[in-house]
């Protein structure tokens, strides 16, 4: 299985995968316990950042509707 990016309305970035692998800002793994699915924070008021603890209920609004970018800019 692909890993897959789901962006949840008023809610967490959904994380599913077979082999998901996500690491800080120095490199070092979290440890996810073999879990195929996490949640990641988008709100910021999570106590587990960068996991999803629900604290967002009520206090977060996004709703998620997909679009297109527009083509990157080109490397000069």
């Amino acid at each position: 299985m692909a890993t897959k990016l789901t962006v949840l309305s008023n809610g967490s970035l959904r994380v599913e995968g077979e082999d998901i692998q996500l690491v800080d800002a120095q490199g070092n793994a979290y440890g996810l316990g073999g879990r195929e699915r996490i949640s990641i924070c988008r709100c910021g008021l999570s106590a587990q950042k960068p996991f999803c603890d629900g604290s967002h209920k009520g206090h977060f609004e996004h709703p998620a509707v997909a679009f297109d970018l527009p083509a990157p800019k080109p490397v000069v």
